[in-house]
């Protein structure tokens, strides 16, 4: 029942403040973020860590199909939940030196979008997690399409095609899985549980393994299924990109980690060995474009596109290391991307640019603002006892244990993020003050705030990573025996 209040929370909310349509909507949706932060936490710490699935609702949805609308969190969902919850209140306090036009509509739309994302995380049946996957598309796409930049248009169009053509693949293999369960009382299931226990043939496994890939790759997304994400991001209202960066692609990664290895494992081992070289393939190709570009947005962008490809090298290395380090590096990279995206809407807003070479001497005027992109910087380039670290050293041990040489360039990614952020860090922050800076101001209290928390999940998973990954450790054991791999033990 408490998973099912975590999904349905924010609609209700969602849907009283875009009725109300009042000048208080941005500080109401806070309290409702607010709200569903502390439902989560209760969560959290409730949480048994073992592999079974908790906090579980269940209720017939499309009985004659043997469809059913259920749900609960388990180590492998845990701390997507986590990010959801703590990252929508901090995205909406980010807004609040901004000012959105259509102010109920903006808000409502992020608090929809929140609880479709959460519906995913904790689905237990195929359709239900398909059906959550695609609601999620909707909000991101007003929030993209009303609120972005010049070009929004076309490439919102761009993404939502995309996204939905990857989308028909998986619905695919969800029909096809579901017709493949034995019948009960007359019609087949669609429950997951009941398609990790399917007996495929390799054939099946091999398409059902490219199915779902093209569906999460897009999502994610992995080399080359990338092209609509730089535009996307750059257009975007920083709250949107924060929550498609932060959150909505780390559904992807989910899915690998949720269908693909357990469901597939032949079509993984058959072809696994290419998702991981697209992967590393975007790791490099993705730093490389981000040390030439000269927008801070879009070298995020490119920085977030180079981070997931390493996230999904280590689910397919189908070790426990790599598989733990990708799901601690999915809250990592949210906590991180979102302060990455907060810093470039500040500067932007003081200074009505993002261009590298229109910036400078930041530093000189704000002390706060410096230290915190300075911790937030240090965590996304794996500096050890920041958050970025413990998730980026188990995901490169987990795809060297599966390959050497893979490893080896999977390891790039360190090399080149240093480059690029401290660059990025350099170019906007330090030497002479331009005409566009010299009047810059440091941190409001209500940005300040939104860096705040930021900071302390740096340190906490950096120092204490065992606090999350003892949540995961015995959920991911357990997903272990269905790829029937060595099992490369944390201890």
């Amino acid at each position: 029942m408490n998973t099912l209040i975590l999904i349905f929370f924010p609609v209700v909310a969602a849907l009283l403040i875009a009725l109300a349509k009042g000048q208080r909507s941005r500080e109401a949706a806070l309290i409702a973020a607010l709200i569903e932060l502390a439902f989560v936490v209760v969560i959290c710490v409730q949480f048994r860590p073992d592999a079974s699935s908790q906090f579980d609702f269940d209720y017939a949805w499309i009985g004659s199909l043997g469809i059913r609308f259920s749900g609960g969190i388990d180590g492998i969902s845990i701390l997507l939940v986590l990010l959801s919850g703590i990252a929508v209140p901090l995205i909406i306090l980010s807004t609040f030196n901004r000012t959105y036009s259509r102010a109920s509509q903006f808000y409502a739309l992020i608090l929809f979008m929140q609880a479709a994302m959460i519906g995913a995380f904790t689905a237990r049946d195929g359709f239900l997690f398909y059906f959550s996957f695609e609601v999620a598309l909707i909000p991101i796409y007003f929030l993209a399409a009303m609120w972005g930049g010049e070009n929004r248009v076309a490439v919102t169009l761009k993404f939502f095609v995309y996204t939905i053509f990857g989308s028909l693949f998986m619905l695919l293999a969800f029909v096809y899985l579901y017709y493949q369960t034995p019948l009960v009382d007359g019609h087949h299931t669609s429950a997951i549980a009941d398609f990790y226990q399917l007996n495929l043939t390799p054939e099946a496994q091999t398409w059902l393994f490219w199915a779902f890939f093209v569906a999460f790759a897009i999502k994610m997304p992995v080399f080359p299924f990338h092209t609509w994400q730089p535009d996307t991001y750059v257009e975007s209202p920083t709250p949107a990109t924060m929550l498609l960066a932060g959150v909505m692609l780390k559904m992807g990664v989910y899915g690998l980690i949720r269908f693909i290895l357990p469901i597939v494992p032949l079509g993984v081992e058959t072809w696994g060995k290419t998702a991981i070289i697209l992967a590393v393939i975007g790791i490099i190709w993705g730093s490389i474009i981000a040390i030439r570009q000269r927008d801070m947005k879009r070298l995020i962008a490119y920085s977030s596109f180079s981070h997931v490809g390493l996230m999904a090298a280590g689910v397919f290395s189908q070790t426990e290391t790599g598989m733990q380090g990708a799901l601690i590096q999915m809250l990592a990279h949210g906590v991180n991307v979102i302060g990455m995206f907060f810093v470039a809407d500040i500067i932007f807003s003081r200074t009505q640019t993002r261009q590298l070479d229109q910036l400078g001497g930041i530093t000189r005027n704000t002390p706060k603002l410096t230290v915190y992109f300075m911790i937030i910087l240090l965590g996304s380039v794996a500096l050890p006892l920041t958050n970025g670290f413990i998730g980026e050293f188990l995901l490169l041990h987990g795809v060297y244990t599966y390959n050497n040489y893979i490893g080896l360039a999977a390891g790039f990614t360190i090399i080149f993020g240093a480059v690029y952020m401290l660059r990025m860090f350099q170019k906007s922050m330090f030497g002479p003050a331009t005409a566009r800076t010299k009047n810059f101001t440091d941190l409001t209290l209500s940005e300040s705030l939104v860096f705040v928390p930021l900071v302390i999940m740096v340190f906490w998973m950096g120092i204490y990573p065992q606090t999350f990954l003892k949540l995961t450790e015995p959920a991911v054991v357990n997903l272990m025996k269905y790829i029937g791999t060595t099992v490369v033990s944390l201890k």
